[in-house]
């Protein structure tokens, strides 16, 4: 299904969503040439989709010596703190996979988050080779993120100045959550080849609902990358109920 917001694939629940994607990511990446950048969200259902790459379903087909990770957004905690998201992809994933650890490229989070800010924008640029983003040759190979229910995504907050960043690829965010937190801008996350939002679960249900029908100013709802937009849901967030059981057949 297609429409203003991209395109709308809804799985089951999910775990198969999370394998779908999974799948999607492997093929992307395979039929890529060179280096394949990859920008990373957190939360639950990405954590089981890493989970995924770093299985043994997955592990020895993936190209790791080409992909290389950075991340979408970060809160301004050490690596190891619990809420940090590199330590939830590290984990999960980087952790169990054959990642060339010159690859791994998360957001600083000492000094000063502007500092930190600064130094990841100067990281990305150095990757791409220039300052200035071209729209014919995307930052990043494939973006994934989440949603918020009040519609945020990365840490592109409701009502904070960050949304109207235009010329900045990575910013400090001071307000609108408990902690501090470092977010790419929509220059650097429209800069994609295909974004992927994963959308699980009822409760992200109403929000997906108002940004699919096109009457919604949410920052998600917002994004417009050069490339593909793909909206992979589960039937709980796409407000659809599961098929009924056959008769007789097991519980899930």
């Amino acid at each position: 299904m297609s429409g203003s917001i991209g395109r709308v694939e809804i799985l089951p629940d999910p775990v198969a969503l999370a394998h779908h994607v999974a799948e999607w990511m492997t093929q992307a990446a395979l039929a890529a040439s060179g280096a394949f950048r990859v920008s990373l969200s957190g939360g639950s259902t990405p954590k089981t989709l890493y989970g995924l790459l770093a299985s043994n379903e997955f592990k020895a087909r993936f190209p790791w010596p080409r992909v290389f990770w950075y991340w979408g957004d970060e809160r301004f905690v050490p690596y190891d703190h619990p809420d940090s998201n590199y330590r939830m992809t590290r984990e999960a994933m980087l952790s169990k996979a054959p990642v060339p650890p010159e690859n791994i490229h998360p957001i600083p989070t000492d000094g000063t988050p502007e500092d930190a800010a600064l130094r990841y924008e100067r990281t990305l640029q150095d990757a791409y080779g220039a300052a200035t983003l071209d729209p014919q040759r995307p930052l990043f190979d494939i973006t994934l993120l989440g949603i918020g229910g009040d519609g945020h995504t990365a840490s592109l907050l409701p009502g904070e100045s960050v949304l109207n960043e235009r010329k900045h690829w990575v910013a400090a965010v001071s307000h609108g959550r408990p902690e501090i937190r470092i977010t790419l801008t929509y220059p650097a996350i429209d800069s994609s080849r295909r974004v992927a939002f994963l959308v699980a679960g009822e409760e992200k249900a109403a929000i997906f609902s108002a940004i699919r029908s096109g009457n919604s100013d949410a920052p998600a709802a917002r994004v417009r990358p050069v490339g593909e937009l793909i909206w992979f849901t589960d039937r709980a967030a796409a407000g659809e109920e599961s098929p009924p059981r056959r008769a007789g057949a097991p519980a899930p």
